[in-house]
């Protein structure tokens, strides 16, 4: 069986799991509603206070979507009730960002800023203290989205293997190359 997929999960106080006919999962909690549409092939289903994702055979295809389901639907039950929160800094002189609403506004060694509107299921915040990087910081219920548009920021400039310049994830490691060594006479 699945690892992942065999393990139950929690459904915490306040959480309300239903499934259509249709074999759509949605999930109500305190943040919000998430849908999923789940393969008609996979069971999703609720048991003393607990969700079950099972599957039907053990047939190669029904052994992959069964482990995704159940961390689609786990992914779901976190965003409604803590969710998720991504953090990226702006490394180099003269990097910026703002924001007014859902529009971010950033400064990034080019000769134009980047105007990024962002979906409304995501609330982002910036900060520019004196003598740490400007950060951004994304928060949403949706792990999926929030990921995406995550990397999109990220992708506007990634860093650069020398200086360390570009968009990155706080806490993010990056590989550093040595620069040219001067020539020996």
């Amino acid at each position: 069986m699945s690892r992942i997929g065999k393990l139950p999960i929690a459904l915490p106080q306040g959480v309300e799991l239903t499934v259509s006919p249709e074999n759509v999962v949605t999930v109500k909690g305190p943040k919000g509603s998430l849908t999923q549409a789940v393969d008609k092939d996979i069971i999703v289903k609720v048991e003393e206070g607990q969700i079950i994702v099972a599957r039907p055979t053990e047939q190669k295809r029904h052994k992959a979507l069964h482990g995704l389901y159940r961390s689609l639907v786990n992914n779901m039950v976190v965003g409604v009730t803590q969710g998720y929160k991504v953090t990226q800094e702006l490394v180099g002189v003269g990097y910026r960002a703002t924001n007014q609403g859902n529009t971010l506004d950033m400064v990034l060694g080019y000769s134009h800023h980047f105007v990024f509107e962002l979906p409304q299921e995501i609330k982002v915040t910036t900060t520019a203290e004196k003598g740490q990087n400007p950060t951004i910081i994304l928060e949403s219920i949706d792990k999926q989205l929030i990921g995406q548009v995550a990397a999109k920021i990220r992708s506007l400039r990634a860093p650069e293997p020398y200086k360390g310049k570009g968009i990155k994830f706080a806490g993010e490691v990056l590989r550093r190359k040595a620069g040219k060594s001067a020539a020996k006479k």
